[in-house]
């Protein structure tokens, strides 16, 4: 596994994600780590809007997840956990074409992508000061 890192303010966000784009190659599952009130969803709406989506990207939370135009895919687990989304039948979501990222993947649905062999990566999300994030990404 290899990583890569930032510090980035919203203003510097888009820099980051070009490299994590790059980096990541043809994976398109991303676990994003991190506090409550780290970022999450922040770093998921500047994707969306990196890639192109122009519609009002909100946290799944309840919804669990939150699909747009067909090439974005958004879930957050935090409420039920990975058993959850396995029952759910999320699992299979993974198959479809787009990018995938899971607010509060943890090392048990790490396993389980590793179980099944699909590639991903993961981004763990820290706060540096008031206006600024710590960005590790490994794949």
């Amino acid at each position: 596994m290899s990583q890569i890192h930032a510090i980035c303010s919203l203003n510097t966000l888009d820099d980051f994600i070009d490299e994590v784009r790059t980096f990541l190659g043809d994976c398109r599952i991303i676990l994003l780590q991190g506090d409550l009130a780290s970022g999450k969803t922040t770093f998921v709406q500047k994707f969306a809007q990196h890639i192109g989506i122009k519609a009002c990207v909100t946290s799944p939370t309840f919804s669990v997840q939150n699909e747009y135009e067909n090439r974005l895919f958004h879930y957050d687990i935090y409420q039920n956990g990975t058993a959850a989304f396995i029952a759910q039948g999320l699992l299979e979501e993974l198959d479809k074409e787009g990018w995938h990222l899971i607010e509060w993947g943890d090392a048990e649905l790490e396993q389980i992508l590793e179980r099944y062999l699909l590639d991903y990566a993961r981004i763990t999300i820290t706060k540096h000061d008031k206006d600024t994030r710590n960005y590790t990404c490994i794949h």
